[in-house]
């Protein structure tokens, strides 16, 4: 039997695996219409603006190792580190998802933004 949290996993783990691959259209197909993303040093109100920057920041990342993954019937919560080949070194990140009808609606990245403040300024 496949319940909400087999379909949530299905998603997130989706979108997250695409994403990590860089496989845009992949990770784009686990999201809904109406989506929103937010993290310490961007947002964007829609799939395109979230996904835009992902070619360039997958050139920086040298891998990842998943801590913990949490599923529940309409939200999921990942741990991770992303190990990159910056200043910033290894970063622990937890990022949370919100789905209606199997799809991402929102997601909200939590990491501590200070390592990348200095290269921020840098490409301002």
């Amino acid at each position: 039997m496949i319940t909400d949290a087999t379909l949530t996993r299905q998603a997130v783990r989706g979108y997250h695996d695409a994403r990590f691959r860089g496989d845009v259209p992949a990770a784009a197909a686990q999201l809904a219409e109406t989506f929103a993303f937010q993290s310490p040093m961007m947002s964007s109100a829609d799939a395109a603006g979230h996904l835009a920057g992902l070619p360039g920041f997958l050139q920086i990342v040298t891998g990842v190792d998943m801590i913990s993954e949490l599923y529940g019937e309409s939200e999921a919560t990942l741990v991770y580190d992303v190990h990159t080949a910056t200043p910033a070194g290894t970063q622990r990140t937890a990022e949370h998802f919100r789905l209606d009808d199997g799809k991402i609606t929102s997601i909200t990245l939590i990491f501590d933004a200070t390592p990348w403040q200095p290269m921020k300024a840098m490409m301002s």
